[in-house]
């Protein structure tokens, strides 16, 4: 005797709905797994629950990017609309902008600069001459001013001295009561 047929609908009661989830879920990853291994089929499988969450199979010996491209391959449509597509670009543009940025960096460091033309070391030769003109004259004022503060200090310093009493003199006075340490008596 076998089972009736459901009607297949919404199930109201979210407890029902929770298990049957789970139940059918189990279900059909047994399944997946099932023509994985009887028939050698490349088989992936994901499933989300309503909360959100991702279930997924994938065959032994196979990825999910493997079987997507396959797909792509052999369907001929375009799983990434035209915005991926154009931030793929986009990355790849930023990626090669920075690779070239990096090149110069060596170059302006004098790294790797055998693959340069005697133009281009002119170009690197003019740019650093460039930077060194205008830190010159930033690292002199930095110069004259810790001077300054060093000769602001010192005078300063002998302002002090004067205005505090010689103590030197206190320390080697000789008292006439206190006897010469270095006569023998």
């Amino acid at each position: 005797m076998g089972r009736g047929k459901i009607e297949i609908k919404r199930i109201e009661n979210s407890a029902n709905r929770q298990v049957t989830f789970s139940k059918r879920r189990a279900g059909i990853m047994k399944k997946a797994k099932e023509i994985s291994v009887l028939c050698e089929a490349k088989v992936s499988l994901l499933v989300f629950s309503s909360s959100g969450k991702l279930y997924e199979f994938c065959s032994p010996a196979t990825s999910l990017p493997q079987i997507l491209e396959k797909y792509h391959q052999h369907s001929g449509q375009k799983l990434w609309d035209a915005k991926h597509e154009k931030l793929s670009a986009e990355i790849e543009r930023i990626r090669k902008e920075n690779d070239n940025m990096q090149m110069e960096l060596r170059h302006l460091k004098g790294e790797d600069l055998t693959s340069l033309q005697p133009v281009e070391l002119g170009v690197i030769e003019d740019c650093l001459q460039r930077g060194i003109d205008a830190i010159q004259p930033k690292k002199q004022q930095q110069q004259l001013t810790i001077s300054g503060n060093v000769r602001e200090m010192e005078n300063g310093y002998h302002e002090k001295e004067r205005e505090y009493p010689s103590q030197m003199s206190l320390g080697f006075r000789v008292q006439p009561f206190q006897p010469n340490l270095q006569e023998t008596l």
